[in-house]
């Protein structure tokens, strides 16, 4: 009983420097099984939906070996490549199917981008965006009688390592949990690099947002399948899904879908219940707390032995790999107490927010604000006519009570948001110094490689500073003197 007794008493792990504890408000959503919305009336889909170069929707045309030259219409010489044909991949008025692969990266980093309905293109054309303002995106028009794509699940084991990699850098699978990385680049660990530990991050720290919650009680099964194909692509044996312990049914789906699993592969899986602290779902922070290594800043996780990915990520893996299917559609959670009807809803990339308001009933006539993701990391918006992206893991429609409206003041110099900051840095004096338009010289308080802007110092704030707003503004502008810098640098070098 004592052996038992402790271990049942013992604490759930987490992280131990800083965090917060803000209202959860998940309570509207996390009962809600995932529904599939209809197909839109159109869709727009940005041809920068992840962490590196936008896609392009002309590639370079390869002459025909059999010595055909002959220019096309479907062929066009390329400005920036004096002397260069490339071939458009959709055009205005080209009807496409869903699936089709409509934007290519080429070598540099990023995903291939898949039209998500078929129909018929309507251009590319700059669509609003959540992040950036406004942003290229291919418009397609929906024809409500295209036939959708099968797809026919295969045996992965009978793929190679390089195999699988390929299967999931045609699927454009990014990170579907935080920026959006390239999940094939992640996956791609240099040669020497020693790994030992896959991490699942299924803490879904976010208050409001469920989506990953609800993909793990409805699709453990593929989670663990597909946790099976990326250990075998990292060539470890080893998986740890952390979970945070508000989600017990989750939890309980998991560890039922790793004991009906084939144990004759030779893999370690596990779930590991975490304590509820924001920012648990961040890498660096839920890497400390199951495995208690740190990050050295400025390097990547692989450094350290660890490679985290999202468990709605693995999904997506799984599905790539057995079934050759694309990112077209993601689960995402519309919440908040001004949307007619909260729901999981399974939608299509590039579906825009006003058809996701209308199919859920509309708001209701105490909308204050509307936020694209989550309360703490999210993005305000005033204009429901844009689209969402691979990342979107939810909107929410918020009404006058869940707002804090209160205007800002001066910092007051409490340093409340020294204690609450997961990395340990100064987002004080990094607002004081923005406000004085001294944003450039904000480089050695340690912004540009470990903050992630999860929103803690400003939730913590008594004056109510937009801490985060000040740090993404001296981003722009230590970016900026950078890009200014190396203009000089070029110019003094050309003489």
């Amino acid at each position: 009983m004592g052996d038992k007794g402790a271990l049942m008493m013992a604490p759930l792990a987490t992280f131990p420097k800083g965090g917060v504890h803000p209202k959860a408000n998940k309570d509207l959503s996390s009962a809600l099984p995932i529904e599939t919305m209809p197909d839109p009336s159109k869709v727009s889909l940005f041809l920068k939906q992840h962490v590196g170069t936008p896609c392009q929707v002309a590639v370079p045309h390869r002459p025909d070996p059999r010595g055909d030259q002959a220019v096309s219409e479907d062929l066009l010489f390329s400005s920036g490549h004096p002397g260069a044909l490339f071939r458009l991949l959709v055009d205005k008025k080209d009807r496409v199917r869903q699936g089709d692969r409509i934007g290519e990266i080429g070598t540099q980093l990023g995903a291939v981008l898949h039209a998500s309905v078929g129909g018929a293109v309507l251009g590319v054309k700059n669509i609003l965006h959540y992040q950036v303002g406004k942003a290229p995106a291919i418009v397609i028009r929906t024809d409500p009688e295209a036939v959708p794509a099968t797809c026919m699940p295969v045996d992965w084991r009978r793929f190679s390592r390089e195999q699988i990699q390929e299967r999931i850098a045609a699927a454009g699978i990014v990170g579907l949990g935080g920026a959006g990385f390239p999940t094939d680049v992640k996956l791609n660990v240099k040669p020497g690099v020693k790994l030992d530990t896959l991490i699942l991050n299924g803490a879904e720290c976010e208050p409001y947002i469920t989506c990953d919650h609800r993909v793990m009680v409805e699709k453990a099964r593929e989670i663990v399948e597909g946790a099976k194909i990326l250990l075998t692509v990292l060539g470890i044996t080893y998986c740890a899904i952390g979970v945070e312990n508000n989600k017990p049914d989750a939890i309980a789906a998991l560890n039922e879908a790793i004991d009906h699993a084939d144990s004759t592969d030779g893999f370690k899986i596990e779930v590991k219940p975490l304590a509820v602290k924001y920012p648990q779902g961040s890498a660096d922070q839920i890497m400390q707390s199951i495995t208690g290594r740190v990050r050295p800043s400025g390097q990547r996780s692989s450094s350290i032995g660890i490679i985290v990915q999202n468990v709605y990520t693995t999904k997506m893996v799984y599905d790539a790999v057995v079934l050759g299917k694309p990112l077209t559609e993601r689960v995402i959670t519309v919440t908040g107490r001004a949307i007619a009807r909260p729901a999981n809803l399974r939608v299509k990339i590039g579906t825009h927010i006003s058809e996701i308001a209308d199919y859920l009933g509309g708001t209701t006539a105490d909308l204050c604000k509307v936020v694209v993701g989550g309360p703490m990391m999210g993005f305000a918006v005033s204009d429901l006519d844009m689209p969402i992206t691979k990342t979107t893991p939810g909107i929410l429609f918020m009404n006058h009570d869940e707002v804090d409206a209160r205007a800002h003041g001066p910092c007051i110099r409490c340093g409340f948001c020294l204690d609450a900051c997961p990395m340990g840095l100064e987002p004080n004096n990094i607002g004081i110094y923005v406000e004085a338009g001294r944003g450039a010289e904000t480089e050695p308080f340690g912004l540009m490689d470990d903050c992630f802007e999860c929103g803690s110092c400003a939730y913590v704030c008594p004056a109510k500073r937009p801490l985060v707003q000040f740090i993404r503004l001296a981003r722009l502008e230590i970016n900026q003197a950078r890009k200014l810098k190396e203009a000089r640098e070029q110019k003094r070098k050309a003489g």
